[in-house]
């Protein structure tokens, strides 16, 4: 058996205990507003969908999950601000729309700081106990927010809407969607393109109405935003990884008795653990399939043309890696040996 495997086996050996020993939870009755901006069928919407419905497993029913998908509530900078707050008790963000909030969580921005063939010591580093865990749990705290769950984002690549799409060289010139993160704007520019910071829910209607003709994102997020229906090329660019973290207010988290935190974080490893293996690849291989049957042509990189994008992008490595406590980017890279 490989090494991940056994892993993986073990965690989901460990979540069939705890779900068996929660069956007798004796905690409050409490209900939680968690708000996120993914759209239906996405894979971060059935991670959160399986999160309320295994709280709700756990608790005996005494703890409910009310879900305001679809930024039905406002968009990622929004929700984590209700959270601080506390007038939302969980708000999901994307990494590098919490960057607004804390700079340290730029280390996920960063282009190719991680690669999907060290995914699963990504995960482990992530996962409750892990070094990254410990390490963003000290940092949210400290801004009044409690990480809850890092569900799956996956890795971004770039589509157009206006011209063919191949190596890093044929993004210039695009107008480029990006979040607020410095480093995805340093990107952009460093690829030739022209950033255009635009909140989640307004991007179909500027590539719509052609403020924008490109946009660097995952494939099933950006399909079920139905972006497809305004774009023509993508290129596998994979340039940097993201999550959606669901971070509840600190105050209100701290405010819970240990029977109830401990069967909100099990419910959310369990989720968190199906989404990885079962959500996002099959979520991600339908979303490029759609893509292609739209007719969007998606070019599949080079060893060479990747080697380019990496080349291009290292001075915005450099620039803002510098910024960045060298203890959390040896935590990354540690992951990815």
């Amino acid at each position: 058996m490989k090494a991940g495997s056994f892993v993986l086996s073990s965690v989901v050996l460990a979540m069939s205990v705890s779900s068996a020993a929660m069956a007798d939870y004796s905690g409050p009755k409490l209900k939680m507003k968690l708000a996120h901006t993914a759209p239906p069928g996405n894979h971060i919407t059935l991670a959160y969908d399986k999160f309320a419905e295994l709280v709700k497993e756990k608790s005996d029913g005494k703890i409910r999950v009310q879900l305001f998908p679809g930024a039905i509530l406002g968009s990622d900078r929004v929700l984590v601000e209700g959270a601080q707050r506390g007038t939302l008790e969980i708000g999901v963000s994307s990494t590098p729309n919490l960057a607004s909030f804390s700079p340290l969580f730029q280390v996920f921005d960063l282009p190719y700081i991680t690669s999907p063939e060290h995914q699963e010591k990504l995960y482990q580093s992530l996962d409750k106990g892990g070094p990254l865990n410990t390490y963003f749990e000290q940092v949210s705290n400290d801004i009044g927010l409690q990480p809850i769950m890092y569900a799956e984002y996956g890795y971004r690549n770039f589509v157009s809407s206006s011209k063919p799409l191949s190596g890093p060289d044929s993004l210039s010139g695009l107008k480029m969607r990006t979040t607020d993160s410095p480093v995805e704007v340093a990107v952009a520019k460093a690829l030739g393109a022209n950033p255009a910071p635009i909140a989640w829910g307004e991007v179909y209607t500027a590539l719509q109405q052609g403020t924008i003709d490109a946009e660097g994102n995952t494939f099933p997020h950006m399909f079920g935003a139905k972006h497809h229906e305004n774009l023509k090329y993508a290129v596998t660019s994979a340039h940097n990884y993201g999550m959606q973290v669901a971070m509840a207010n600190k105050k209100w988290w701290d405010s819970l008795p240990v029977e109830a935190q401990e069967v909100i974080e099990a419910a959310a490893q369990e989720a968190v653990t199906y989404q990885r293996t079962q959500a996002y690849p099959a979520n991600e291989e339908k979303a490029r399939q759609g893509m292609i049957d739209a007719g969007i042509a998606i070019h599949q990189t080079t060893k060479e043309e990747q080697a380019r994008f990496r080349e291009l992008t290292k001075p915005v490595f450099e620039e803002f890696a510098a910024n960045l406590p060298d203890d959390l980017l040896e935590l990354v890279q540690e992951t990815q040996q």
